[in-house]
């Protein structure tokens, strides 16, 4: 099997350092170098774990869950939902930030880059960390989906009093992995607009989230991007 040395924080490299020997990560990384060779893949290589670079395991005080990078050029850096400086906003991100407006009175930002949050404790995790340019879905039941199970399950033992915001269906059936009886579940439809108007909108997700870390004493999350 080929050496594999993921570019990650040392707290995660710690935390997770059994899945970077199982046999499901070496076939997935064998996956990506066959992808590499004849696709465009995001996010690059270096922000393919930008997610834990950012949060340290044990800073992590909520937890947002995302499906898939986006797979527009440009696009995906790392971080669910959000997008680098000067590009566009996919239309999901577009309704979460019109939300913060109305839960928070904030105004509606320049930038979709959501790297603010992920420094302030926000894990921002992809269920898939990479993907094929313009191939949804493309990377889906390759062996992501079993090392970010395996992060939720260890923020779950290991930590208490997170708070996991939990958007569409995709994102609901990682309940089962999460104890309950030490964590807040907060669910909500997808920010899609297919679906934003089912009640993630409304939800006030975000001042929730909020008053629940200030119950532990924890500091909350400014939300603010501008």
């Amino acid at each position: 099997m080929a050496e594999i040395n993921p570019r990650i924080h040392e707290s995660w490299k710690g935390v997770l350092s059994d899945e970077f020997v199982k046999p499901y990560f070496g076939e997935l990384k064998l996956f990506l170098l066959e992808e590499k060779k004849r696709y465009a893949v995001y996010p690059p290589g270096s922000s393919i774990f930008e997610a834990f670079n950012r949060t340290p395991f044990d800073k992590v005080k909520v937890v947002l869950l995302g499906q898939d990078p986006y797979h527009g050029p440009g696009q995906a850096h790392g971080l669910c939902f959000s997008v680098p400086d000067g590009i566009a906003f996919p239309p999901s991100l577009q309704n979460i930030l019109r939300e913060i407006q109305t839960d928070l009175g904030y105004p509606y930002p320049a930038s979709g880059n959501l790297s603010k949050w992920a420094d302030q404790g926000v894990l921002l995790l992809n269920a898939t960390l990479t993907v094929r340019a313009n191939g949804a879905g493309s990377h889906q039941g390759r062996g992501w989906e079993d090392f970010t199970d395996a992060v939720i399950k260890k923020l779950s033992e290991n930590r208490e009093h997170l708070v996991f915001l939990l958007w569409g269906k995709y994102a609901q059936n990682k309940k089962q992995i999460i104890d309950q009886s030490k964590h807040y579940i907060l669910e909500a439809p997808h920010p899609s607009p297919l679906s934003v108007y089912r009640g993630f909108f409304g939800c006030r997700h975000f001042s929730l989230t909020n008053q629940l870390l200030i119950q532990h004493s924890i500091a909350p999350i400014n939300w603010q991007l501008e």
